[in-house]
C-alpha cells in the first residue's frame, strides 16, 4: 500500500484540523496515512513517503508557526533528499495582512528548490472568507487526489 504523509503547521490547530479532517480521503485513494503535528524534518526524509501533504498556515510576517519552524528552518539551511517527492499543499491565511500566505508559499519554494514536485496548484485558504477551512480543503482534495 502507498504511503502518504500530512504535515501540519499550525498555531491554533486550524491547520492540524485541515490535516486530520483530509486523512480519510486519501486512506479512500488507498493511502496508508500518517498525520505529523509536530514534524522534524526527518519525519520526511527517514522513509520518503509515495506522498506528501502540507497544511500551512501563516503567523506573525508570514512566518512558520513554532510547530513546524525546526522543519523549515533544517529544510533551508541543509536541504533534504526530496528529489521527486509528490506532494500538495494547503496554505491558510488572512488576506488583511501583506504577508497571506507566506509560510506556505515559502514552503512551496523550499520544496520546489529541493526537487520535490507538487501536485496540482496550490490552495490557499483565505480566513476573512471561509468560515470552516477544512471543508474547502476536503473540496480541494477530492479533486486533487483524482491528479494522482
Amino acid at each position: 500500500m502507498p504511503s502518504a504523509k500530512i504535515f501540519a503547521a499550525t498555531v491554533f490547530g486550524g491547520s492540524l484540523e485541515v490535516a486530520e479532517e483530509l486523512m480519510p480521503c486519501l486512506e479512500q485513494a488507498g493511502y496508508q496515512v500518517t498525520v505529523y503535528d509536530e514534524p522534524q524534518l526527518s519525519d520526511l526524509t527517514d522513509q520518503l513517503p509515495d506522498l506528501a501533504v502540507f497544511c500551512v498556515s501563516s503567523t506573525g510576517s508570514g512566518d512558520f508557526p513554532p510547530n513546524f519552524a525546526d522543519f523549515a528552518h533544517t529544510l533551508d539551511a541543509t536541504g533534504a533528499p526530496i528529489a521527486g517527492l509528490k506532494y500538495g499543499l494547503i496554505a491558510l491565511g488572512d488576506s488583511s495582512y501583506p504577508t497571506y500566505c507566506g509560510a506556505g508559499r515559502r514552503l512551496d519554494e523550499l520544496l520546489t528548490e529541493y526537487g520535490a514536485q507538487r501536485v496540482g496548484e496550490r490552495l490557499e485558504i483565505d480566513a476573512t472568507e471561509v468560515l470552516q477551512p477544512y471543508q474547502e480543503a476536503l473540496d480541494w482534495a477530492e479533486e486533487w487526489v483524482k491528479l494522482l
